[in-house]
């Protein structure tokens, strides 16, 4: 089985996370991360609520509350002792080291990542490849198709709690257009047809 570091950038977009955290538990990949990446997207969720005009102190306690659920639901996902190698490696942004650090002692075949040229192929080990969430995707559902789609019905189970009760097209579409992942969904909707 594939293991995928998530950085915080593709962890960070909603829809997104649960489609990506879906398919690991569908048993697409195993997903691995740091605590460095959970504190970042505690901080990044906060900052989102707060320019959705949801007040700070309540923005700061569901972000809190997040990174609580992904610690507890994912406790096995997150990469102890990447220390060591962080500032190794001399990628562009310095503040990008923990990321391949938690990489290799995580023992990722790929990071998923948005910020693509802050990890330069010649700069990351060799062994691991570095995605897009939308190229990531597209592997792991034509890998699996089937599980794939189970994966947008746990979306859907879930939806409905803090927000509008989504639909199986419904997130295809979020999937689709938000978030650029055209090849992932056209590979999902082949399977439904079929």
């Amino acid at each position: 089985m594939p293991v995928a570091l998530l950085d915080t950038s593709v962890l960070w977009p909603g829809v997104q996370r649960d489609f990506l955290l879906s398919l690991h538990i569908q048993g697409a990949y195993r997903a691995v991360w740091s605590e460095a990446i959970l504190e970042e997207l505690e901080y990044h969720e906060a900052r989102k609520l707060v320019k959705r005009r949801v007040e700070e102190t309540v923005a700061q306690e569901r972000a809190r509350g997040l990174i609580a659920q992904m610690r507890q639901h994912f406790g096995d996902s997150i990469v102890q002792g990447w220390e060591v190698l962080d500032g190794t490696f001399g990628l562009p942004d310095p503040d990008d080291e923990h990321v391949v650090a938690a990489a290799v002692v995580g023992g990722a075949d790929v990071i998923v990542t948005e910020n693509l040229r802050h990890f330069p192929a010649e700069l990351v080990p060799s062994g691991i490849d570095v995605l897009s969430a939308a190229a990531f995707a597209r592997n792991a559902v034509d890998l699996s198709p089937r599980g794939a789609i189970a994966a947008v019905d746990e979306i859907v189970d879930r939806s409905g709690r803090l927000g509008p009760q989504l639909t199986r097209d419904g997130v295809l579409e979020v999937l689709e257009g938000r978030y650029a992942m055209v090849e992932a969904v056209c590979t999902m909707r082949e399977y439904l047809r079929s």
